[in-house]
């Protein structure tokens, strides 16, 4: 069955079919590391997970490889403000390569918390500046760039068709309104591919234009061909890499070699939250780590990120999240129920779930739909291991780890209480003893708030995070 994937490069779905054989060349844009990655860029790493999974669900070897931003990706897209691990740096009194170091080990373990299927190549840019030097070479050699006084600048006028990817009109923009009016530039949208370094600079390297560092594009291009060949099959990012990112890294690819360097583009839309962008200013930038202190596991958020097709925006408040949470936890006892059932299956039902899944996920990774699916089987009323073993079948994609359902379940009910918590459930008893219920009612509420689930039974009261 073929898989059909949505190009940004041509704006339609495909039939997919690797450029060689049966291994699916993929390259990823990752993390920029000055600062803890947010749940909107985790977005992003979940539809890249859920791309990998149905690849291999679907039998094809995958040869992956995501950066690691460790340099060169300065404030604004138009190459103008500070590099932004050296901004991090002085923030924190730290030197920038602790910095790095600091927050790639915060990403993985969120990636880890959240089950993301970690690539194969994990191809950090303060490793590869040979191959960027070189890369730029080549684009100068062929007649595509220039060097200023700031540095060395792609000559988009060389190009047949700038942008291709964004589709937008360059004579519509006003000039300076987005990118820096500089006179030595032949062009305001040419882009730097090498920086030359002020002296106050940390990451700087020897280069033929004196101590220097990369521009931010040049590092994907550069990693991809070194680890994926000039031509490979899938290229993802979010939708914010198209205008700048994604088109510059097909200019630079245009400059050296002559091609567009993937066949596939695919781009995970913007997260929302509570109905408009992130901010810092807000104050609704989330991490992993504050969703847990919500009481959101990062499997929860995971399936949140399932309610919407990953190229649709997605809406994130708490409320959502919370609701997520219980989902998560319906469905884990859902797969238990099953898995102790005793009732037989008829294999042609079986099958019946598995073409259904399989069209769905492989109709451009239509996750939302195949959750429906999920919750066609746990809600049936026929309980066999059967559906147990179809579920965990189905979660090779979802990634939800439902396997491990009794001990989450578990671990939730008896979690350690934060002292706050205890105090109100200690009040929330004495209530009860007086018959006050109107204040144990309002008790509840300020638990569930707090992302705490209270349960009564004969047997007493249960708190555990949701």
């Amino acid at each position: 069955m073929k898989i059909k994937l949505y190009n940004t490069l041509t704006r339609k779905e495909e039939d997919f079919t690797p450029l060689v054989g049966n291994e699916v060349r993929i390259y990823s844009c990752g993390p920029t590391v000055y600062s803890y990655a947010h749940i909107g860029n985790f977005r992003s790493y979940v539809f890249m997970d859920n791309l990998r999974r149905v690849l291999k669900y679907n039998g094809y070897d995958l040869k992956h490889v995501m950066n690691i931003t460790d340099v060169g990706h300065l404030e604004s897209d138009a190459d103008e403000g500070e590099d932004k691990m050296e901004k991090a740096a002085r923030k924190e009194n730290k030197d920038p390569y602790e910095i790095a170091a600091f927050y790639t080990n915060a990403f993985f373990e969120d990636m880890k918390k959240l089950n993301i299927d970690t690539p194969e190549i994990i191809a950090k840019a303060t490793d590869h500046i040979p191959e960027m030097l070189e890369y730029v070479k080549e684009i100068i050699k062929n007649g595509y760039a220039y060097e200023t006084s700031r540095g060395i600048y792609f000559d988009i006028s060389k190009l047949d068709k700038y942008p291709v990817l964004s589709n937008r009109n360059l004579d519509d923009q006003i000039a300076g309104a987005r990118v820096e009016v500089d006179p030595e530039k032949r062009n305001p949208y040419d882009f730097a591919l090498w920086i030359k370094a002020p002296e106050n600079h940390i990451m700087k390297w020897d280069s033929p234009w004196g101590l220097s560092y990369p521009g931010w594009h040049i590092e994907c291009t550069a990693m991809g061909r070194k680890y994926l060949g000039e031509e490979f099959d899938i290229h993802t990012g979010g939708v914010d890499h198209i205008p700048t990112h994604h088109e510059n890294e097909i200019a630079q690819a245009k400059g050296a070699t002559g091609k567009i360097h993937a066949k596939i583009w695919m781009h995970g839309e913007f997260l929302l939250v509570d109905g408009g962008k992130m901010s810092k200013s807000l104050g609704n930038v989330y991490t992993i780590s504050q969703l847990q202190e919500k009481g959101i596991e990062p499997l929860a958020y995971k399936l949140f990120c399932y309610s919407a097709h990953y190229r649709t925006k997605l809406n994130f408040t708490f409320d959502g999240a919370l609701a997520s949470q219980k989902a998560l936890n319906r469905l884990r006892e859902g797969y238990l129920k099953h898995l102790n059932g005793k009732e037989l299956i008829e294999e042609k039902n079986i099958e019946e779930y598995e073409t259904k899944f399989l069209e769905t996920i492989n109709n451009d990774l239509n996750i939302p739909a195949a959750i429906g699916i999920i919750w066609d089987i746990v809600r049936s009323e026929k309980k066999s291991a059967q559906y147990a073993k179809l579920l965990e079948k189905f979660d090779e994609v979802l990634g939800l780890d439902i396997k491990n359902s009794e001990k989450y379940l578990e671990e939730q009910k008896n979690i350690d209480l934060p002292e706050d918590i205890k105090e109100l459930v200690e009040k929330r008893k004495q209530a009860r003893i007086e018959k006050n219920w109107n204040l144990s009612d309002e008790i509840r509420n300020i638990l569930m708030e707090k992302g705490y689930q209270v349960e009564d039974s004969k047997d007493g009261m249960t708190v555990k995070k949701m």
